[in-house]
């Protein structure tokens, strides 16, 4: 269905030639083209944003295999080629065969850096050669994000009013207010986000993730330590993991290992009123990239938040 969906509104997308385009980047960086881009090569999380208004890459930018790169889930890119399979392992001779007109990743203000390791100096110098490259600003807000996109994929000649895309930003309205109805319904329920690992955990900082930021603005009561100086999270030794107290847990999806079965090797985890309480869920980190997508895990947020008991906790 996606792929039927992405064929015709690929067809049906024009660029305006002859018009000027230009570009201000998040690190404020500008680039003018004579003409609005065609042959883009996208990061993973460009080509989610993008594939959905019919702007197909020609080439495709991972930070690491698919199990490892969530943002592509339920997106078919097999016919895309791959010209990086990881941070900093950019093909630039790949990049130079595909001939593109612009590369066009993400840039993190909190990181000051270009996603998939296309800041780095040696790789950005070389890249430039071969076509100027952008970053779209991420946001701690993933509506904001996904409006950015919407914005961008205007100016590349998508038409972003089509029935399928007004039907997915429907959707998204009525999850989110499910959401908000739900929290109503629960006060007193606490959220933590999670990243667990062998040796340690991380608490993510809701104000410096987009979907969690988001969530908080809809009325889940996010639990929010101060960061660890220099990052987003707050960490601490799985030792003292019965430190954490919340009634319901996130847990990050990003990973290759069940970030369920991480935790629960834990035995110290048992203490956790969450986990004894089977109160547990995903944390769809930094990921998601159309309204869709966005949806289904507000969605299941939502039940698990009906599901849940507040109070667990002192």
């Amino acid at each position: 269905m996606l792929k039927a969906l992405v064929t015709a509104a690929l067809l049906l997308t024009t660029p305006v030639f002859g018009a000027e385009w230009s570009y201000t980047d998040g690190a404020g960086k500008s680039v003018t083209l004579d003409q609005p881009p065609v042959r883009i090569i996208a990061h993973s999380s460009v080509a989610a944003a993008l594939i959905p208004y019919g702007i197909i890459p020609v080439g495709i930018l991972r930070d690491g295999p698919p199990s490892l790169d969530r943002s592509l889930d339920g997106v078919d890119v097999s016919a895309i080629p791959v010209v990086s399979r990881g941070w900093f392992e950019i093909d630039a001779e790949a990049v130079l065969n595909l001939d593109p007109d612009i590369i066009i990743t993400e840039y993190s203000p909190i990181e000051k850096t270009y996603q998939g390791g296309t800041g780095d100096d040696a790789i950005a110098d070389r890249l430039e050669t071969i076509a100027p490259t952008i970053g779209i600003e991420r946001s701690n807000s993933i509506v904001d994000i996904l409006e950015r996109y919407r914005s961008l994929a205007a100016t590349l000649g998508a038409d972003t009013e089509t029935a399928p895309l007004l039907a997915e930003r429907a959707r998204f309205d009525i999850a989110v207010a499910r959401l908000e109805a739900a929290t109503a319904a629960r006060p007193g329920l606490t959220v933590m986000a999670l990243s667990p690992g062998g040796s340690s955990i991380s608490v993510g900082i809701p104000a410096y993730f987009g979907e969690l930021n988001d969530f908080a603005h809809w009325g889940v009561d996010l639990v929010s330590p101060e960061a660890t100086p220099g990052t987003s999270y707050f960490s601490l030794s799985a030792e003292n993991i019965g430190t954490l107290k919340a009634d319901v847990l996130l847990l990050d999806d990003r990973w290759e290992a069940s970030p369920y079965d991480t935790l629960t090797n834990n035995p110290l985890s048992a203490r956790l009123p969450a986990v004894a309480a089977g109160q547990m869920g995903d944390w769809p980190a930094e990921w998601i990239r159309s309204y869709g997508r966005y949806a289904d895990q507000i969605d299941k947020l939502t039940d698990l938040i009906k599901r849940s008991r507040a109070a667990l906790v002192d």
